[in-house]
């Protein structure tokens, strides 16, 4: 891990709103670290309350379930932030984020220094609330999932989500880079053996395709036909 004394909050989309100034005034009260991939960045359960911010890569946020299994919550890419929960109310972290695929560079922001920020700065407190707000809607939808789909389904509905978010003409997708199926196993509790046997069925169905660096979803109204059949809208 190596302090980057160069990164800044430029690229941070939350602190849009500030001035270069403010923005410099606020990296300098920060952490910066750069983290190799896998590398843990907080562990579940800890008393830290530091905000983090995603100045550079990806990083995976995952629970354990009590057998051990990993389940993934989400994917923070860079201009994102991660650890706001436990700043606002004061309790222990409450999932483990990691840095995902090559390296990552945080920004560690005092807890203090946050709450200061969203009591001066009224627009990022809205921002923060709608993020929070997003985030309860998706854990909803995914309790819902977890609870009336089989496996199976829950597949349909996790690429379904993901062909939605880099859809070209509201019928076709490139999901790039190719989604690993443990990383898809791992998002909606199933298995790599299932997530294969699902992608081939679909493949012989005509709705994806593999390319060489992409996941071509063919016909996203037909999967979306799959998942509303079972949920039933």
């Amino acid at each position: 891990m190596v302090h980057d004394a160069n990164a800044n909050f430029d690229t941070t989309p939350l602190l849009v709103t500030l001035t270069a100034d403010e923005r410099d005034m606020l990296a300098r009260q920060c952490r910066f670290r750069r983290f190799s991939g896998g590398e843990h960045i907080i562990d579940g359960q800890t008393e830290n309350r530091d905000v983090y911010f995603v100045i550079e890569g990806t990083v995976r946020v995952i629970n354990y379930s009590l057998s051990g299994r990993e389940v993934t919550l989400d994917d923070i890419p860079a201009g994102g932030y991660f650890g706001e929960l436990a700043a606002l109310d004061g309790g222990p972290r409450s999932a483990f984020v990691m840095a995902q695929g090559g390296e990552a560079v945080t920004a560690a922001m005092p807890y203090d220094v946050f709450l200061d920020l969203l009591s001066r700065k009224p627009l990022i407190g809205l921002e923060i609330m709608r993020r929070l707000a997003r985030m309860i809607r998706q854990a909803t939808d995914r309790i819902m999932d977890l609870s009336t789909l089989g496996a199976n389904n829950r597949v349909h509905a996790e690429l379904l989500r993901q062909a939605l978010g880099s859809q070209n003409d509201g019928r076709t997708a490139a999901i790039t880079p190719i989604p690993l199926h443990a990383d898809i196993a791992s998002r909606v509790s199933t298995t790599r053996e299932t997530v294969a046997r699902v992608l081939n069925d679909l493949a012989r169905s005509g709705i994806v395709e593999r390319k060489k660096n992409s996941l071509l979803i063919r016909n996203i109204p037909r999967l979306a036909m799959l998942v509303e059949d079972v949920r039933g809208n």
